[in-house]
């Protein structure tokens, strides 16, 4: 089967609580990852999401000054602005309190773009549980051979091959345009 919608982990995939975390599979010498960090996507850069400015607009010139990082500047985001283009059918699937989504959600507006969430709290189920994942793709409407499941946990990645899912296991945020493109998602 074609995928045709992808189900993304929240934390570590979306959202960062730490951008060193992130970043540190980027640029594992701390002196360089401080050195981004602190003069190409620093914390006045990201602050700029917060007050509506979108990313795909507030990367343009970060990218246009540091062209050798566009890669690390893109991140998850872009990928899910262009899935959803594109049309992709687009869901969460995460470990959570249900106390902690509405916070969670109100950090990024890409959340905006998944049509459903599935909270593990909500649910009374989480990860790496087989109905979990049937729970999702139920929601999703689609086969899950037809779901890619992106997640940084590779027990979670296994438990969803299991239950029938294409996968990919997130360690390095560069790789994740690469694996859409090849199964014609972007």
């Amino acid at each position: 089967m074609t995928v045709r919608g992808v189900v993304f982990d929240v934390g570590n995939v979306i959202v960062r609580w730490d951008p060193r975390t992130l970043y540190s599979k980027i640029f594992p010498d701390p002196a360089e990852r401080d050195w981004f960090l602190g003069n190409v996507c620093t914390m006045a850069w990201h602050t700029r999401h917060d007050d509506g400015v979108p990313f795909a607009e507030n990367r343009i010139p970060l990218i246009a000054r540091f062209p050798e990082y566009a890669a690390a500047i893109i991140e998850t985001v872009a990928a899910i602005e262009g899935l959803h283009r594109r049309g992709v059918t687009l869901l969460g699937l995460t470990n959570m309190p249900s106390s902690r989504s509405a916070g969670t959600f109100a950090m990024s507006p890409v959340f905006g773009l998944l049509s459903h969430i599935v909270i593990s709290g909500d649910v009374g189920l989480s990860k790496p549980d087989r109905r979990i994942f049937e729970l999702t793709a139920r929601h999703a409407g689609l086969a899950p051979a037809e779901l890619l499941f992106v997640d940084d946990s590779k027990g979670h990645t296994d438990a969803a091959a299991a239950c029938g899912f294409d996968i990919h296991h997130f360690v390095d945020p560069a790789a994740l345009h690469p694996a859409l493109v090849a199964r014609g998602l972007l």
